[in-house]
């Protein structure tokens, strides 16, 4: 074969796009699992390298970078952005780093996407959003990781309703309940630290619900009424360990919880929908359950994440003798993202959403479209949950009445 027989053959590779990521904990090998992934099921414009891992413990980020197939390791962020073989900030590190970061990257000149909540406040997510700004002016961009937005079940939800499909909308029912926390002697993390994370169970897990029903109705949540509780107040330090066996006169020390252990609140939309929503990590037996339920004049949707492949849709057109909740499996090719994966019928799962992401921010990218959810849309998510953390400080207390 001549050699230009063989180039023919081999069609070029697609531009470059240099990755840095900060944080390589569990968001941060999610992410890790998406850049490595997507290229080879999906035909990207842009090819991602994973050129360098940042992390705080020298040792620890060297052997994650090493684990999760990054060429490079960083101690730094600051030396993270400074690199020429990055052009892209991916930011996987606790709220409380995520405005410094991101403004920071996006001035330098790199695109950026950012892990949810955007920010621990309305202020930092300004912050971003005017970063943002300033950086597309410069041909840079920034998107937001909410990735359940990428859930084949869930695109194709909001696909149904934006045709009309369940008409005027009327309700919107959220849960999202984990039971990761229930037990009382389960040590202290960062996630139970209001400078690290900004809030508990209702950014954690909120801002995913408040997201996902924003995104799938089409509209913003525009007012609010709220509860919040922290169940346990105090917990084991890591480094003090477990308390002792009974009779034991050691105890371990403990140090205060300051974030929510759980979040309700119910809220009206632009249109008039009424919503609620609920976000727990005290729900026992709960490990992952979010679930959703839209209701309009046309017919109905419902989500269930633990069943992540189907969605339920009831027509309220067709009659009454017939009609009812019917089970969509989301896996025929014709439902988003499906096409670059297995034969119908066989399920994806949660780490998909992540090369979904990956693939529709490359695509961004490539042809400098603004990539969704923008900064805009975190700070949205953003002025909910302050709303909410508001709403909960001014709720009365009823004196009760003798019995």
């Amino acid at each position: 074969m001549r050699e230009t027989e063989h180039e023919e053959a081999w069609p070029k590779s697609p531009p470059r796009l240099g990755v840095g990521m900060v944080g390589y904990a569990f968001m941060g090998a999610a992410h890790s699992q998406g850049w490595r992934t997507a290229g080879r099921v999906f035909d990207l414009p842009l090819q991602p390298a994973l050129a360098a891992l940042c992390g705080r413990d020298a040792a620890a980020v060297g052997r994650a970078a090493q684990h999760m197939g990054w060429a490079a390791a960083e101690t730094d962020w600051r030396a993270l952005i400074a690199r020429d073989d990055v052009d892209l900030v991916d930011i996987c590190s606790p709220g409380d780093s995520h405005a410094e970061i991101a403004i920071a990257a996006l001035d330098a000149g790199k695109h950026v996407l950012c892990e949810k909540p955007l920010a621990n406040t309305v202020e930092e997510a300004e912050a971003m959003v005017a970063a943002a700004e300033r950086a597309r002016a410069r041909g840079r961009l920034a998107m937001v990781g909410f990735n359940y937005r990428r859930l084949p079940a869930a695109a194709f939800a909001r696909q149904l309703v934006a045709e009309g499909r369940i008409g005027t909308l009327r309700h919107i029912r959220v849960t999202y309940l984990q039971d990761w926390l229930s037990d009382p002697d389960s040590p202290l993390t960062w996630r139970l630290n209001r400078e690290k994370a900004g809030s508990g169970a209702l950014g954690d897990l909120g801002a995913h619900i408040v997201d996902l029903a924003q995104h799938l109705a089409g509209e913003q949540i525009v007012s609010v009424s709220a509860l919040t509780e922290t169940f346990v107040t105090e917990r084991p330090l890591p480094a003090s360990g477990a308390s002792g066996l009974a009779g034991n006169a050691a105890v371990a020390e403990r140090g205060p919880v300051t974030v929510d252990d759980a979040a309700l609140f119910i809220g009206r939309t632009a249109s008039g929908a009424l919503a609620s929503f609920e976000a727990s990590r005290f729900a026992t037996g709960r490990k992952n359950a979010l679930r959703l339920e839209l209701n309009g004049s046309k017919g109905s949707l419902a989500f269930d994440l633990e069943r992540l492949n189907e969605l339920s849709f009831h027509d309220h057109t067709e009659p009454a003798a017939t009609a009812g909740f019917r089970r969509i499996l989301v896996t025929e090719p014709e439902h988003p993202y499906l096409e670059g994966w297995w034969p119908a019928g066989h399920g994806l799962g949660y780490e998909h959403t992540f090369s979904h992401q990956v693939r529709d921010l490359t695509h961004a990218l490539a042809t400098g479209e603004q990539p969704v959810p923008t900064f805009a849309d975190g700070l949205q998510v953003q002025r909910v949950l302050a709303a909410v953390e508001e709403s909960a400080g001014k709720n009365s207390v009823l004196t009760p009445v003798p019995q």
